[in-house]
Protein backbone atom coordinates (compact mmCIF):
# COMPACT_ATOMS: atom_id res chain seq x y z
CA UNK A 1 0.00 0.00 0.00
CA UNK A 2 1.32 3.45 -0.93
CA UNK A 3 2.39 5.54 2.05
CA UNK A 4 1.18 9.05 1.24
CA UNK A 5 2.88 10.39 4.36
CA UNK A 6 6.28 10.24 2.67
CA UNK A 7 7.17 13.64 1.10
CA UNK A 8 7.39 13.74 -2.67
CA UNK A 9 10.03 16.51 -2.70
CA UNK A 10 12.57 18.01 -0.24
CA UNK A 11 11.47 21.06 1.73
CA UNK A 12 13.32 23.18 4.27
CA UNK A 13 11.47 23.28 7.59
CA UNK A 14 9.21 20.28 6.97
CA UNK A 15 7.36 19.09 10.09
CA UNK A 16 7.07 15.50 8.89
CA UNK A 17 9.23 14.18 11.74
CA UNK A 18 7.09 15.80 14.42
CA UNK A 19 3.63 15.50 12.85
CA UNK A 20 2.59 12.80 15.32
CA UNK A 21 3.32 15.16 18.24
CA UNK A 22 1.25 17.87 16.61
CA UNK A 23 -1.74 15.60 16.03
CA UNK A 24 -1.65 14.23 19.57
CA UNK A 25 -1.89 17.84 20.76
CA UNK A 26 -4.72 18.63 18.34
CA UNK A 27 -6.76 15.51 19.00
CA UNK A 28 -9.89 14.95 16.93
CA UNK A 29 -11.19 18.26 15.58
CA UNK A 30 -13.92 19.49 13.25
CA UNK A 31 -11.70 21.71 11.17
CA UNK A 32 -8.02 21.91 10.14
CA UNK A 33 -6.17 24.89 8.64
CA UNK A 34 -2.54 25.14 7.48
CA UNK A 35 -1.65 28.61 6.08
CA UNK A 36 1.98 27.63 5.19
CA UNK A 37 1.61 24.06 3.98
CA UNK A 38 4.86 23.50 1.99
CA UNK A 39 4.84 19.71 1.48
CA UNK A 40 1.48 19.30 3.27
CA UNK A 41 3.19 16.86 5.63
CA UNK A 42 1.11 17.65 8.72
CA UNK A 43 -2.22 17.11 6.95
CA UNK A 44 -1.06 13.94 5.22
CA UNK A 45 0.12 12.48 8.54
CA UNK A 46 -3.25 12.92 10.26
CA UNK A 47 -4.04 9.66 12.13
CA UNK A 48 -7.83 9.94 11.94
CA UNK A 49 -10.19 9.69 8.94
CA UNK A 50 -10.56 12.95 7.03
CA UNK A 51 -14.17 13.62 8.02
CA UNK A 52 -13.33 17.22 8.98
CA UNK A 53 -13.13 20.41 6.93
CA UNK A 54 -9.56 20.91 5.68
CA UNK A 55 -7.98 24.03 4.18
CA UNK A 56 -4.33 24.57 3.22
CA UNK A 57 -2.60 27.61 1.78
CA UNK A 58 0.80 28.72 0.56
CA UNK A 59 2.01 32.08 -0.76
CA UNK A 60 4.21 30.31 -3.34
CA UNK A 61 2.16 29.83 -6.50
CA UNK A 62 4.36 26.96 -7.69
CA UNK A 63 3.62 25.01 -4.50
CA UNK A 64 -0.13 25.59 -4.69
CA UNK A 65 -0.22 24.72 -8.40
CA UNK A 66 1.72 21.50 -7.85
CA UNK A 67 -0.77 20.20 -5.29
CA UNK A 68 -3.84 21.36 -7.20
CA UNK A 69 -2.48 19.56 -10.25
CA UNK A 70 -1.88 16.39 -8.23
CA UNK A 71 -5.44 16.67 -6.93
CA UNK A 72 -7.20 17.30 -10.26
CA UNK A 73 -4.83 15.70 -12.81
CA UNK A 74 -2.54 13.21 -11.04
CA UNK A 75 -1.80 11.12 -14.15
CA UNK A 76 -0.75 14.07 -16.30
CA UNK A 77 1.23 15.71 -13.49
CA UNK A 78 3.13 12.47 -12.88
CA UNK A 79 4.08 12.17 -16.55
CA UNK A 80 5.45 15.72 -16.66
CA UNK A 81 7.46 15.19 -13.47
CA UNK A 82 9.20 12.04 -14.73
CA UNK A 83 12.43 13.11 -16.44
CA UNK A 84 16.16 12.37 -16.38
CA UNK A 85 18.55 14.41 -14.21
CA UNK A 86 20.01 16.92 -16.67
CA UNK A 87 21.72 20.22 -15.85
CA UNK A 88 20.87 21.64 -19.27
CA UNK A 89 17.19 20.86 -18.85
CA UNK A 90 17.26 22.09 -15.26
CA UNK A 91 18.58 25.50 -16.32
CA UNK A 92 16.26 25.81 -19.31
CA UNK A 93 13.16 24.83 -17.34
CA UNK A 94 14.16 27.06 -14.45
CA UNK A 95 14.38 30.07 -16.76
CA UNK A 96 11.00 29.31 -18.35
CA UNK A 97 9.29 28.71 -15.00
CA UNK A 98 10.47 31.97 -13.41
CA UNK A 99 9.51 34.00 -16.50
CA UNK A 100 6.65 32.71 -18.65
CA UNK A 101 5.55 30.07 -16.16
CA UNK A 102 5.27 32.51 -13.26
CA UNK A 103 3.29 34.99 -15.36
CA UNK A 104 0.93 32.24 -16.45
CA UNK A 105 0.33 31.19 -12.86
CA UNK A 106 -0.59 34.72 -11.78
CA UNK A 107 -3.73 34.56 -13.89
CA UNK A 108 -4.33 30.84 -13.56
CA UNK A 109 -4.31 30.74 -9.76
CA UNK A 110 -6.82 33.56 -9.49
CA UNK A 111 -9.29 30.74 -10.13
CA UNK A 112 -9.63 28.71 -6.88
CA UNK A 113 -9.57 25.53 -8.96
CA UNK A 114 -7.05 26.67 -11.60
CA UNK A 115 -3.96 24.56 -12.25
CA UNK A 116 -1.38 23.62 -14.88
CA UNK A 117 0.00 20.05 -14.70
CA UNK A 118 2.96 20.75 -17.00
CA UNK A 119 4.20 23.62 -14.80
CA UNK A 120 3.54 21.42 -11.77
CA UNK A 121 5.48 18.47 -13.16
CA UNK A 122 8.45 20.59 -14.17
CA UNK A 123 8.50 22.30 -10.78
CA UNK A 124 8.30 19.00 -8.88
CA UNK A 125 11.09 17.50 -10.98
CA UNK A 126 13.31 20.53 -10.46
CA UNK A 127 12.62 20.70 -6.74
CA UNK A 128 14.00 17.18 -6.45
CA UNK A 129 17.04 17.84 -8.70
CA UNK A 130 18.04 21.26 -7.36
CA UNK A 131 20.71 21.50 -4.66
CA UNK A 132 19.82 23.78 -1.76
CA UNK A 133 17.35 26.66 -1.77
CA UNK A 134 16.50 28.95 -4.67
CA UNK A 135 14.58 26.72 -7.07
CA UNK A 136 12.24 29.00 -9.03
CA UNK A 137 13.47 32.06 -7.14
CA UNK A 138 14.78 35.16 -8.90
CA UNK A 139 15.14 35.20 -12.68
CA UNK A 140 17.50 32.28 -13.22
CA UNK A 141 20.89 32.33 -14.99
CA UNK A 142 19.58 32.56 -18.54
CA UNK A 143 18.37 35.54 -20.55
CA UNK A 144 17.04 36.07 -24.07
CA UNK A 145 18.37 39.03 -26.07
CA UNK A 146 16.50 41.20 -28.58
CA UNK A 147 17.32 38.74 -31.38
CA UNK A 148 15.77 35.85 -29.47
CA UNK A 149 19.14 34.25 -28.71
CA UNK A 150 19.87 32.71 -25.31
CA UNK A 151 22.76 33.80 -23.13
CA UNK A 152 23.96 33.22 -19.57
CA UNK A 153 24.64 35.91 -16.97
CA UNK A 154 28.06 36.33 -15.36
CA UNK A 155 29.91 33.88 -17.60
CA UNK A 156 27.84 30.93 -16.50
CA UNK A 157 27.59 31.66 -12.78
CA UNK A 158 24.48 33.80 -13.07
CA UNK A 159 21.61 34.35 -10.70
CA UNK A 160 20.67 31.36 -8.58
CA UNK A 161 22.55 28.91 -10.79
CA UNK A 162 22.70 25.51 -9.12
CA UNK A 163 23.94 22.10 -10.12
CA UNK A 164 21.29 19.38 -10.26
CA UNK A 165 20.87 17.14 -7.25
CA UNK A 166 22.28 13.82 -8.35
CA UNK A 167 20.40 11.73 -5.82
CA UNK A 168 16.78 10.65 -6.30
CA UNK A 169 16.76 12.88 -8.38
CA UNK A 170 2.75 37.23 -3.47
CA UNK A 171 -0.26 37.30 -1.93
CA UNK A 172 -2.43 37.27 -5.03
CA UNK A 173 -5.71 39.06 -5.59
CA UNK A 174 -8.35 39.41 -2.90
CA UNK A 175 -10.50 36.72 -4.43
CA UNK A 176 -13.17 34.46 -3.00
CA UNK A 177 -12.16 31.21 -1.37
CA UNK A 178 -13.66 28.04 -2.86
CA UNK A 179 -16.74 26.64 -1.17
CA UNK A 180 -16.14 24.74 2.06
CA UNK A 181 -18.07 21.65 1.04
CA UNK A 182 -17.30 19.30 -1.84
CA UNK A 183 -14.59 21.65 -3.06
CA UNK A 184 -13.26 20.01 -6.20
CA UNK A 185 -13.76 16.29 -5.99
CA UNK A 186 -11.22 15.49 -8.65
CA UNK A 187 -11.37 12.10 -10.31
CA UNK A 188 -14.20 10.19 -8.62
CA UNK A 189 -12.98 6.66 -8.86
CA UNK A 190 -11.27 4.15 -6.62
CA UNK A 191 -7.64 3.59 -7.45
CA UNK A 192 -5.57 0.51 -6.65
CA UNK A 193 -2.82 0.86 -4.05
CA UNK A 194 0.40 -0.97 -4.88
CA UNK A 195 3.50 -1.64 -2.87
CA UNK A 196 6.89 0.03 -3.09
CA UNK A 197 5.95 3.32 -1.41
CA UNK A 198 7.09 6.42 -3.33
CA UNK A 199 10.34 8.05 -2.32
CA UNK A 200 10.11 11.41 -4.05
CA UNK A 201 9.58 12.37 -7.68
CA UNK A 202 12.90 11.18 -9.09
CA UNK A 203 13.38 8.07 -6.99
CA UNK A 204 15.14 4.84 -7.97
CA UNK A 205 13.42 2.81 -10.64
CA UNK A 206 11.53 -0.20 -9.29
CA UNK A 207 12.82 -3.73 -9.71
CA UNK A 208 11.21 -5.79 -12.43
CA UNK A 209 9.37 -7.79 -9.80
CA UNK A 210 7.34 -4.77 -8.63
CA UNK A 211 4.22 -5.67 -10.59
CA UNK A 212 6.17 -5.06 -13.81
CA UNK A 213 5.46 -1.33 -13.64
CA UNK A 214 7.53 1.41 -15.22
CA UNK A 215 8.84 4.39 -13.29
CA UNK A 216 6.09 6.62 -14.70
CA UNK A 217 3.39 4.13 -13.74
CA UNK A 218 4.63 4.10 -10.15
CA UNK A 219 4.54 7.89 -10.07
CA UNK A 220 0.99 7.83 -11.38
CA UNK A 221 -0.07 5.37 -8.67
CA UNK A 222 1.50 7.56 -6.01
CA UNK A 223 -0.04 10.78 -7.30
CA UNK A 224 -3.44 9.11 -7.68
CA UNK A 225 -3.29 7.99 -4.04
CA UNK A 226 -2.56 11.58 -3.05
CA UNK A 227 -5.42 12.81 -5.25
CA UNK A 228 -7.82 10.50 -3.40
CA UNK A 229 -6.70 11.95 -0.06
CA UNK A 230 -6.97 15.54 -1.31
CA UNK A 231 -10.42 15.13 -2.85
CA UNK A 232 -12.15 17.48 -0.39
CA UNK A 233 -9.16 19.58 0.67
CA UNK A 234 -9.24 23.26 -0.30
CA UNK A 235 -5.84 24.24 -1.72
CA UNK A 236 -5.45 28.03 -1.67
CA UNK A 237 -2.68 30.37 -2.79
CA UNK A 238 -2.14 33.76 -1.20
CA UNK A 239 -1.52 35.61 2.03
CA UNK A 240 -1.70 33.46 5.16
CA UNK A 241 -4.36 35.64 6.80
CA UNK A 242 -6.93 34.84 4.09
CA UNK A 243 -7.47 31.35 5.48
CA UNK A 244 -7.50 32.38 9.14
CA UNK A 245 -10.66 34.47 9.17
CA UNK A 246 -13.49 33.49 11.50
CA UNK A 247 -15.54 32.15 8.58
CA UNK A 248 -12.76 29.70 7.66
CA UNK A 249 -11.85 28.66 11.21
CA UNK A 250 -14.12 28.69 14.29
CA UNK A 251 -17.33 28.82 12.26
CA UNK A 252 -16.76 25.14 11.50
CA UNK A 253 -16.32 24.01 15.09
CA UNK A 254 -13.19 23.08 17.00
CA UNK A 255 -10.35 24.19 14.74
CA UNK A 256 -6.75 22.97 14.65
CA UNK A 257 -4.33 25.51 13.18
CA UNK A 258 -0.70 24.67 12.41
CA UNK A 259 1.31 27.89 12.07
CA UNK A 260 4.71 27.30 10.46
CA UNK A 261 5.73 30.69 9.01
CA UNK A 262 9.20 31.52 7.63
CA UNK A 263 11.63 32.01 10.50
CA UNK A 264 12.00 35.64 11.54
CA UNK A 265 15.78 35.43 11.92
CA UNK A 266 17.82 37.01 9.13
CA UNK A 267 20.01 33.90 9.11
CA UNK A 268 17.09 32.02 7.59
CA UNK A 269 16.27 34.54 4.87
CA UNK A 270 16.43 33.39 1.26
CA UNK A 271 15.25 29.85 1.98
CA UNK A 272 11.77 30.25 0.46
CA UNK A 273 10.63 31.89 -2.76
CA UNK A 274 8.16 34.01 -0.76
CA UNK A 275 10.05 35.03 2.38
CA UNK A 276 9.72 37.75 5.02
CA UNK A 277 11.20 38.33 8.49
CA UNK A 278 7.97 40.05 9.62
CA UNK A 279 5.42 37.32 8.94
CA UNK A 280 6.37 35.25 11.99
CA UNK A 281 5.67 38.15 14.33
CA UNK A 282 2.27 38.85 12.79
CA UNK A 283 1.41 35.16 13.00
CA UNK A 284 2.38 35.08 16.68
CA UNK A 285 0.06 38.02 17.41
CA UNK A 286 -2.80 36.21 15.65
CA UNK A 287 -2.15 33.10 17.74
CA UNK A 288 -1.96 35.00 21.04
CA UNK A 289 -5.24 36.78 20.32
CA UNK A 290 -7.03 33.41 20.01
CA UNK A 291 -5.06 31.19 22.36
CA UNK A 292 -7.65 31.35 25.16
CA UNK A 293 -10.57 30.57 22.86
CA UNK A 294 -11.76 26.98 23.34
CA UNK A 295 -12.60 26.74 19.66
CA UNK A 296 -8.92 26.88 18.73
CA UNK A 297 -6.07 24.40 19.13
CA UNK A 298 -3.00 26.16 17.82
CA UNK A 299 0.54 24.95 17.16
CA UNK A 300 3.06 27.75 16.54
CA UNK A 301 6.42 26.66 15.09
CA UNK A 302 9.72 28.50 15.34
CA UNK A 303 13.22 28.53 16.82
CA UNK A 304 14.14 28.80 20.48
CA UNK A 305 13.84 32.42 21.62
CA UNK A 306 11.93 33.46 18.51
CA UNK A 307 8.55 33.79 20.22
CA UNK A 308 7.83 35.07 23.72
CA UNK A 309 4.74 33.06 24.69
CA UNK A 310 2.68 33.03 27.94
CA UNK A 311 3.29 30.28 30.51
CA UNK A 312 -0.09 28.78 29.57
CA UNK A 313 1.38 27.76 26.19
CA UNK A 314 3.30 24.47 26.34
CA UNK A 315 6.50 24.07 24.37
CA UNK A 316 7.87 20.97 22.65
CA UNK A 317 11.57 20.76 21.78
CA UNK A 318 12.69 18.71 18.81
CA UNK A 319 15.55 18.36 16.34
CA UNK A 320 15.22 18.66 12.58
CA UNK A 321 17.47 17.04 9.99
CA UNK A 322 19.49 20.22 9.47
CA UNK A 323 17.93 21.27 6.18
CA UNK A 324 19.77 21.49 2.89
CA UNK A 325 21.89 24.09 1.20
CA UNK A 326 24.23 24.51 -1.76
CA UNK A 327 26.48 26.67 0.43
CA UNK A 328 28.84 25.14 3.01
CA UNK A 329 28.44 28.12 5.36
CA UNK A 330 24.65 27.83 5.30
CA UNK A 331 24.89 24.07 5.74
CA UNK A 332 26.92 24.50 8.94
CA UNK A 333 24.42 27.06 10.18
CA UNK A 334 21.61 24.61 9.45
CA UNK A 335 23.33 21.94 11.55
CA UNK A 336 23.50 24.35 14.48
CA UNK A 337 19.88 25.45 14.09
CA UNK A 338 18.39 21.98 13.83
CA UNK A 339 18.41 21.54 17.62
CA UNK A 340 16.63 24.85 18.16
CA UNK A 341 13.28 23.77 16.73
CA UNK A 342 10.30 24.52 18.99
CA UNK A 343 6.53 24.15 18.83
CA UNK A 344 4.31 26.15 21.17
CA UNK A 345 0.86 24.68 21.84
CA UNK A 346 -2.10 26.82 22.90
CA UNK A 347 -3.83 26.18 26.28
CA UNK A 348 -6.73 24.17 24.82
CA UNK A 349 -4.57 21.67 22.97
CA UNK A 350 -4.83 18.12 24.30
CA UNK A 351 -2.32 17.16 26.99
CA UNK A 352 -0.82 13.81 26.10
CA UNK A 353 1.94 11.59 27.35
CA UNK A 354 4.15 9.00 25.72
CA UNK A 355 6.45 6.32 27.06
CA UNK A 356 9.19 8.82 27.74
CA UNK A 357 6.87 11.04 29.78
CA UNK A 358 5.20 14.30 28.88
CA UNK A 359 5.41 15.56 25.33
CA UNK A 360 5.57 19.08 26.62
CA UNK A 361 8.27 20.81 28.61
CA UNK A 362 7.65 23.52 31.15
Amino acid sequence: MIDIRQPIYPWFGSKRRVADVIWRAFGEVDNFVDPFFGTMSVLLCAPWPADRTETVNDADGFVANAWRSIKYAPDETARHSDWIVSETDLEARHYWLVTEGREKLKTLLADPHGYDPEIAGWWLWGQCCWIGAGWCAGDGPWFVNADGQWGMRDAGKGVNRQLPHMRNAGQGVNRKLPHMRNAGQGVNRQRPHLGNAGQGVNRQRPHLGDAGQTHTEHLIERFCALADRLRYVRICRGDWSRVLTHSVTATHGTTAVILDPPYSSERSMGVYVVDSPDVAHAVREWALARGDDRQYRIALCGHEGEHAMPDSWRVHKWSATGGYSGCAKKAERGKANKHLERIWFSPHCVRAANRQGSLFLD
